[in-house]
């Protein structure tokens, strides 16, 4: 498939809409996050999360609710969570929502830790930095998908972390993406546009059971 029927959009497609949804995205995670304390089970949050969605002028959800505690952060956004997990004080989670505002769809993710885990804290934090170093790579080199993902196992490696590469990136636009079956960011021979993906970042702790997860825009 040519590069233009991957990055096709749909009559009304805005950039400046896209950069509005993915800002109105990012506010309603951060929301999401204000919400999540220690004590609290994975459902209890995915319930939270959908009740405050409804509440700031949203026109839907385009894809599921996903909040992961624990060793759940391991888990790709295609497998189900193990049992209903409580967060501890001493813990790790992170929040990944897709909402669509203004016929356009925003999609976001980040992790966030509650207590002092220095570990833990780190893997939030390197789940971010490695996605603004593959961000920027892609700035300043215009490479395509698949070299953006090996570039990002190995600085991923390079910060003592596993990328998990079933975790590949997608396409966005305005609604619905899925009709123009653009395939995975990852999987994409040719250089991408920017606005129109979403890379995802996914690491894994080499020996303990928890991970990161972080998402944006690629910009």
């Amino acid at each position: 498939m040519e590069l233009a029927q991957r990055e096709a959009v749909g009559a009304k497609f805005s950039a400046a809409a896209m950069q509005r949804a993915q800002a109105l995205t990012w506010d309603a995670t951060e929301k999401i996050a204000a919400l999540i304390k220690p004590g609290m089970r994975e459902s209890e949050a995915i319930t939270a999360s959908k009740a405050l969605l409804g509440q700031l002028g949203m026109d839907r959800i385009w894809h599921p609710v996903l909040i992961r505690f624990g060793k759940n952060t391991l888990r790709t956004f295609s497998e189900r969570s193990d049992d209903d997990p409580v967060l501890g004080d001493d813990d790790i989670y992170f929040i990944d929502i897709g909402v669509v505002f203004g016929a356009h769809e925003g999609d976001c993710g980040f992790t966030r830790t509650t207590g002092s885990d220095p570990e833990m804290q780190r893997c939030a934090d390197d789940a971010k930095r490695l996605f603004e170093i593959v961000q920027a790579h892609w700035r300043t080199e215009g490479v395509s998908g698949q070299a953006l993902y090996d570039y990002a196992k190995a600085q991923a490696e390079a910060l003592g972390w596993v990328l998990n590469l079933d975790i590949k990136g997608h396409r966005v636009s305005d609604f619905p993406h899925a009709i123009y079956k653009a395939g995975r960011l990852a999987d994409l021979t040719d250089t991408p546009s920017g606005g129109l993906w979403i890379l995802e970042i996914q690491i894994a702790h080499p020996t303990r059971p928890f991970g990161a997860f972080y998402e944006d825009l690629l910009v």
